[in-house]
């Protein structure tokens, strides 16, 4: 019943949000009379802030269309590599007529960027994969909005998650290095372990970031909630079944109007206040503070929807049972063992003030990969970074690329095999 309240709401406002847009216009646009009145900035910017609280937001494009790599302007292409029912791998193809440039774009590290499914589009990513194109081949996955899957296509577990993982491994080959952002850090180890413990393909290298590998260590107020709550009340809660307007009616997920609501809980005070200074950057005339602001919340404000399936199985193994840490933890009758991974390098990253993965969370993937050497394992704690900075902004772009592109870059050279000469590549232009 909550998700049909919700849908009513949302199409009760939806004519208010566009009625705002629309009067915005006529306090802002210099034909008209009611744009010259001495309170038309403040007039128009309420308008424009009602317009943005009750609009509903879709999902965004990547919109990389190029990229600067060693210095030169490359052109980018977004590419559908493989669709599942609840995912498509995508790659960013990098274009260029200049057979040198081509040369050493080809040469550069493939990467796998694993996105969370956990509410927010992978477009969240956009700066991290904007800045792995500078000097990687970069393929990111782009999860399904539940909603919009069919109920014949059956369920969505954790385990599926983690065959998707180890089937997008394979097809990129041995060569491929893996970066996981946050909730995928715990199924992206348990790929990698099955992997290794299959005599299968296994990436060069591991970068795990901000991701609940050990969520018994400094849990945040996110992972309480999850520790806290039985099975059976998630159950009772937080699953709803999608509406009938949708692709997916009658399918039972964990709504992500749920999920964007208890991100904005935690911090309700600096939501205000942002709305606020959008206000006021409107009345001032700031268009690039404004733009900024609009640009955040397009993004953060888009939502999808958990298959409850796989929701329910990733409170249950990762929060509650500790599965992965205990090494109790089978996937499909197979035992995940990180202790089998040889032959990759494991850097994992924290934010000194996350808030959704604590302190030392994401760290424990060391104690468990035990059968790789400490010379290939790093670790790096971003100081003032929350859970966002260390792969979005400045930090990211200043503080975590920068180990991150050269932790690639040894463990590439270390184990990559021989190549043709950059003159013997056909000379279309991609990489």
């Amino acid at each position: 019943m909550l998700y049909q309240l919700y849908e009513t709401q949302r199409a009760l406002l939806s004519p208010f949000a566009e009625f705002s847009s629309a009067a915005a216009q006529l306090y802002t646009n210099p034909l008209s009379p009611f744009a010259h009145g001495p309170l038309a900035p403040r007039v128009a910017a309420g308008l424009d802030l009602m317009h943005r609280l009750a609009k509903a937001y879709e999902k965004p494009e990547f919109d990389i269309r190029n990229v600067d790599v060693q210095g030169a302007a490359v052109a980018v292409q977004e590419q559908v590599v493989i669709t599942k029912p609840f995912c498509r791998l995508l790659r960013f193809k990098r274009f260029t007529d200049d057979a040198a440039q081509l040369g050493r774009m080809k040469d550069q590290p493939t990467v796998l960027v694993v996105a969370p499914l956990s509410g927010h589009h992978a477009t969240l990513l956009r700066d991290t994969v904007r800045h792995l194109l500078r000097d990687h081949k970069v393929y990111i996955t782009d999860w399904t909005d539940a909603r919009m899957v069919p109920m014949e296509v059956g369920p969505f577990h954790l385990d599926d998650y983690v065959a998707y993982v180890r089937e997008f491994i394979e097809h990129i080959g041995a060569h491929v290095h893996v970066i996981s952002v946050c909730q995928p850090t715990v199924p992206v180890l348990a790929a990698v372990s099955l992997q290794a413990s299959s005599g299968c393909t296994v990436p060069r290298s591991m970068t795990m970031m901000g991701g609940p590998i050990d969520a018994r260590k400094s849990p945040t107020a996110v992972n309480n909630l999850a520790m806290n709550k039985s099975a059976s009340w998630f159950e009772n809660n937080v699953i709803y079944r999608v509406p009938t307007n949708y692709p997916g009616a009658g399918r039972p997920v964990y709504p992500g109007f749920l999920q964007h609501t208890g991100f904005v809980a935690m911090n309700p005070d600096r939501h205000l206040s942002s709305h606020y200074d959008y206000f006021l950057d409107l009345v001032r005339g700031d268009d690039e503070s404004a733009e900024g602001h609009r640009q955040f919340y397009d993004e953060y404000n888009a939502v999808l929807d958990l298959p409850a399936e796989y929701y329910l199985d990733t409170i249950k193994t990762v929060f509650q049972e500790f599965a992965l840490v205990h090494g109790t933890w089978e996937v499909d009758g197979q035992r995940v063992r990180p202790q089998d991974i040889q032959g990759c390098g494991l850097l994992t990253i924290e934010g000194e003030l996350d808030d959704i993965s604590g302190a030392g969370q994401t760290e424990a993937a060391h104690g468990l990969c035990t059968g790789i050497p400490a010379a290939h394992r790093q670790h790096l704690t971003v100081k003032g970074a929350g859970h966002y900075g260390i792969f979005s902004g400045r930090r990211w772009r200043e503080l975590c690329y920068p180990m991150v592109r050269d932790f690639i870059a040894k463990h590439d050279r270390r184990t990559q095999p021989s190549r043709r000469p950059p003159g013997k590549e056909r000379r279309q232009a991609t990489a």
